[in-house]
């Protein structure tokens, strides 16, 4: 069997030298050994991911199990049972983090049945975990952590200890899996046949291209547009980005990853705070340089937050972490940027290679992107508010800003699209679609609308939209209106929260709209969340299964229920942040 690395699989030239090697001595010592008996069994790989990472390496991981001789069933969390899972031998998960420490969407189900205290014992399974995380935030890999904990404690074995995955995650993945893939194909019972069919890898929905994290595509800012109006609190912007001869290509509800470069004035700040010369050599480049292009100097690290508090264990950040309240940490550190730490702490240095080894890589920013390719196949459009506060000094978000100040006509940036498979329109265009997206969360939305008019879908499309004030932040106002009139907005709610007495929020309009939206359901609708994870999905939730509650004259738990049900239809999906 040969193994085809997709050319946009996120290895160094030398990590897929080394794949290739490994794929290739599996298909020699097979056709050495033509008579020798099979070995084989079958491995459970499970998936649950948030954008897309950890159902690339269960794939691949997939893939190797398969070319070792060995059976391997591909599935996200959710849609397995604990039942099946008592009668599996063996499994792998493979799993990132979402939020502050949350399950992804689909391995909520999962995690739900596996800790229940009435969960079956798993004496007879033995199971590996690859969890993938960011090490910026305190839960870091606690979905992997948790999983990991919960099988051992029901009585299952491991066969290889977890691997915990930072952002830069291939190389530690890449070991994991060929440690695991060689545990797995040496505890095959010797003397079985090999399965009669070996079920194939999933293919990708589309077809992959060279560019990701590591080899961005260059593209032209094309257009850049301010959206919101004059009076408002918040900057919205629009985007276009050239997709140009890239061969890339996307699907309304897909994202985009921006590869951004810091602020250079406040580079240079910090590098003067610390008494360094913006031309001294880092590693084979200007710290000016590294600091620009290569590190996180805009959000500091827990590493960099330690080695400040212990070299000034006097300061306000020391007492801090002293106390090791972390929602009392995260107030307290919001906004604040390194130079806001640095200047708080005067007596602090670090040379160069001490500030290598506390900075974090400066990370692509992902965004929702917010068109069709039906309807702008040759460039992907953007939705991002732009991150301004402060007042002695205005502190910047690092992408937002980016793309808003500091590109020129001729300047490129670096981009890589970021498919989302679980977040998108219906295959069938009768199926009716509730959308709510406040602010930038209609992002998404506007390209599903786009997609809907052009493929000439029939199925009602119902949007709850709001911000703050209508005069100001209705963004797309006229757009949205065009497709009201045009027949493919079938419904559009607003909710502007400061436009009255008493604030209105999309959760306030789903309780009041109650009897409609749960009709919306019941005939087949897909229910459609986007924006921020922290309040308003939490809240917007809520009012959902209130509206189930209500019109479905349930109780809490059959509420719950329904919604559960909703998740594993794929038609309550989400795309939070």
């Amino acid at each position: 069997m040969n193994v085809l690395i997709p050319s946009d699989a996120p290895f160094t030239l030398q990590q897929q030298a080394w794949l290739d090697g490994f794929f290739a001595g599996l298909q020699m010592r097979r056709a050495d050994e033509p008579e020798a008996p099979v070995a084989t069994l079958t491995v459970e790989v499970l998936y649950g991911t948030q954008t897309g990472n950890a159902a690339f390496l269960a794939e691949q991981l997939s893939a190797s199990l398969r070319t070792s001789g060995l059976g391997a069933n591909l599935a996200e969390l959710d849609a397995v049972g604990v039942e099946q899972l008592a009668k599996a031998t063996h499994v792998v998960v493979v799993t990132s983090t979402y939020g502050e420490g949350e399950m992804p969407d689909d391995a909520e189900l999962f995690w739900e049945a596996l800790s229940a205290e009435d969960a079956p014992r798993l004496e007879g399974l033995r199971y590996a975990v690859l969890a993938l995380g960011d090490s910026g935030y305190d839960d870091f890999c606690q979905a992997g952590k948790l999983i990991d904990l919960r099988l051992e404690q029901l009585g299952a074995v491991r066969v290889a200890p977890r691997a915990d995955c930072d952002v830069d995650f291939e190389e530690t993945a890449l070991a994991w899996s060929a440690d695991v893939a060689a545990i797995l194909a040496a505890e095959a019972p010797e003397g079985a046949a090999a399965p009669a069919s070996v079920p194939a890898p999933v293919a990708p929905a589309r077809a992959r291209l060279p560019w990701n994290r590591r080899t961005p595509y260059g593209s032209r800012l094309a257009v850049n547009r301010v959206l919101s109006r004059l009076g408002s609190a918040k900057e919205i912007r629009h985007y276009e980005l050239e997709l140009g001869d890239s061969g890339i290509e996307y699907a309304a509800g897909d994202a985009l990853a921006v590869v951004p470069l810091n602020d250079p004035a406040l580079a240079r700040r910090i590098l003067d705070r610390l008494g360094l010369r913006a031309g001294d050599d880092a590693d084979g480049a200007t710290l000016e340089q590294r600091m620009r292009e290569d590190w996180e100097i805009r959000t500091p690290s827990k590493d960099l937050i330690a080695a400040i508090a212990e070299r000034d264990p006097e300061s306000e950040l020391a007492e801090m972490v002293r106390r090791d309240d972390r929602e009392a940490m995260d107030s307290w550190l919001w906004g604040r940027d390194l130079l806001d730490l640095l200047e708080a702490s005067p007596g602090v240095r670090f040379d160069p290679v001490e500030l290598a080894g506390l900075l974090r890589p400066l990370q692509a920013r992902q965004y929702s992107i917010s068109s069709s390719p039906l309807q702008s196949p040759d460039r992907i459009h953007l939705t991002v508010a732009s991150v301004r506060h402060g007042d002695d000094r205005v502190r910047e978000g690092v992408c937002s800003t980016f793309l808003a100040d500091r590109l020129s006509d001729d300047d490129l940036v670096g981009i890589y699209p970021q498919p989302n498979a679980a977040f998108s329109v219906p295959d069938d265009g009768e199926t009716p679609i509730v959308m709510v997206g406040p602010g930038t969360g209609i992002a998404p939305f506007r390209g599903f609308l786009h997609e809907r008019a052009e493929s000439g879908a029939t199925g009602g499309n119902w949007l709850f939209f709001g911000d703050q004030h209508r005069a100001t932040d209705f963004v797309y106002e006229e757009e949205l209106q065009e497709l009201a009139d045009r027949g493919v907005l079938t419904r559009l709610d607003l909710a502007f929260s400061r436009d009255q007495a008493e604030k209105v929020y999309v959760q306030t309009l789903m309780r009041e709209r109650a009897a409609e939206l749960y009709a919306w359901l019941e005939e087949g609708a897909s229910f459609y969340v986007c924006g921020d994870a922290s309040r308003m999905a939490k809240d917007v939730e809520r009012a959902l299964l209130d509206v189930v509650a209500q019109q479905g004259g349930v109780d809490a738990d059959g509420a719950a229920e329904y919604l559960a049900q909703l998740k594993r239809e794929k038609r309550y999906v989400r795309d939070v942040y």
